[in-house]
């Protein structure tokens, strides 16, 4: 039997189909046994994981491992597997482990990492272990040899979502996942393309899957009027890093999911649907969609050349404006704490959300702030990290606040720059709440609009206490920290 684990992510309320071990599944389907744990719907994932043991042969235990909450039930998991059974193979993949591979194998509970897309290397080492155990031979692998030392195998080429079959939902109680959120009352997630062909310089996406290949139309439409049919799915969030790329796909998906009355949100380029004709924007809006999140990163264009962004502010506010009459609502991401310059950049970029909010009042600002990650040709603004040698050290409070991206201790930014983001956030999402939440009702959308209205009037960000605790009153949505 192969146990594929999916450690917690997210609160229970907000868990979604774990579709990293959902695909792992689907290419063992038919050809092995196997049980996947989910650390989100299961209270005790040990003991289930345990008792799978107890009751069958277990050849390997594979765990999908995000940088963030992840960790923190992977480890004790993985720590306990080995000490009670140290014969079974231990292997890690997701993008923690394909971006901290070194740290990752340095953990005596980890025997393997898988990077990037997993399916075939996992069904390559699966054959490995059975046979001459000649790990060299599978692409996308490393492994520690017989001295202890660690080799890498070559990148395996990436492939479609079409070249693998379906997810094998009926593995999963849909009813613990099937969630409700401002898009449905019966939101699913999909992924309908892997990866990313730009080469942004801050991104944790690039290092990882550097080219993009995408699902079909006709199966994306299939596979959700199949979740609609089965399970009563009535939304569905899109997980694709670009979920548009080429405006001929777009019209031809939003032509074969109109019937399915769906509504969704996904994320795009904003270059990318500028570029789209309005015939083709309200073809989407009729097709259901009413959000897309854009990663603007910045208001300043040398920054977003630095970034390797190949985007301009201007096209950003151009977007802004003309998505307006469309119906879609923009989620605009910006990146805050420039290493090169934190307190002007912090200046630009809170004059740059104005701006925004000015031409588009609907447009929802996430305030991010820059957190390296390892990157193939230097990051954004030159930044040398000593990130951590081993897991352990990831989740020691200094490093989890780095992965979680709240609150890091980071040496370009000072104290008061990154108070001042924080203050500027608060004003922000109390002056303008994100449509998201649902919980939040009229009188404290009033309260909090009319608390904030004179700070973000006059620019008074600093010590924004009276909204903070507002915000706790309301129970204030999160969208940067907090999944739909």
């Amino acid at each position: 039997m192969i146990i594929l684990f999916h450690p917690r992510s997210t609160k229970p309320k907000n868990r979604r189909l774990p579709l990293s071990v959902l695909h792992l599944g689907a290419v063992l389907e038919g050809r092995e046994d196997y049980e996947i744990v989910d650390g989100n719907a299961d209270p005790d994932p040990w003991a289930a994981i345990d008792a799978l043991i107890q009751r069958h042969r277990v050849e390997l235990f594979g765990v999908s491992v995000m940088p963030g909450p992840q960790l923190l039930q992977a480890i004790p998991v993985c720590r306990a597997l080995r000490e009670k059974y140290p014969h079974i193979p231990i292997v890690w993949g997701g993008y923690f482990a394909s971006l901290y591979t070194e740290a990752a194998l340095n953990a005596k509970y980890v025997d393997f990492v898988v990077k990037g897309q997993g399916e075939d290397t996992l069904l390559e080492l699966l054959d490995e272990l059975r046979g001459a155990r000649d790990f060299s031979r599978v692409r996308g692998l490393s492994f520690k040899d017989r001295f202890g030392l660690h080799v890498h195998t070559g990148t395996r080429a990436l492939k479609a979502p079409d070249d693998f079959p379906w997810l094998p939902y009926h593995r999963m109680d849909p009813a613990k996942y099937i969630a409700r959120t401002f898009l449905g009352s019966r939101t699913a997630v999909h992924q309908a393309s892997i990866g990313c062909p730009f080469r942004c310089n801050f991104c944790g996406v690039v290092p990882v899957y550097d080219r993009e290949k995408m699902e079909s139309p006709g199966r994306t439409a299939a596979v959700l009027g199949h979740l609609q049919a089965e399970y009563g799915v009535n939304a569905v969030q899109f997980y694709d890093n670009n979920f548009f790329l080429r405006e001929d796909h777009a019209r031809e998906l939003a032509g074969r999911i109109a019937p399915l009355d769906f509504r969704w949100w996904c994320e795009a380029r904003v270059d990318i649907v500028l570029g789209y004709s309005d015939d083709t924007l309200r073809k989407l809006r009729a097709a259901g969609c009413v959000m897309i999140f854009f990663g603007v990163e910045s208001g300043n264009d040398e920054a977003l050349r630095n970034m390797k962004k190949q985007l301009t502010a201007e096209q950003t506010l151009e977007l802004a404006r003309r998505i307006r009459e469309f119906g879609i609502v923009p989620e605009y991401s910006m990146i805050f704490g420039n290493p090169d310059d934190p307190e002007r950049d912090l200046a630009a970029n809170i004059a740059f959300a104005r701006r925004i909010k000015k031409v588009n009042p609907a447009v929802e600002i996430v305030v991010q702030t820059y957190v390296p990650t390892p990157q193939r040709n230097g990051t954004w603004g030159d930044v040398e990290v000593a990130f951590p040698a081993t897991p352990d050290e990831w989740i020691t409070d200094r490093w989890y606040a780095f992965l979680i991206r709240t609150d890091p201790q980071l040496p370009w930014l000072p104290e008061h720059v990154r108070r001042r983001i924080h203050d500027f956030e608060t004003v922000m999402n109390s002056r303008w709440p994100t449509t998201q939440d649902m919980r939040l009702p009229p009188w404290g959308r009033r309260l909090l609009q009319s608390l904030s209205s004179w700070r973000y009037a006059t620019g008074a960000y600093d010590f924004p206490g009276e909204l903070s605790l507002a915000q706790k009153l309301v129970r204030l949505r999160q969208p940067r920290l907090e999944s739909l």
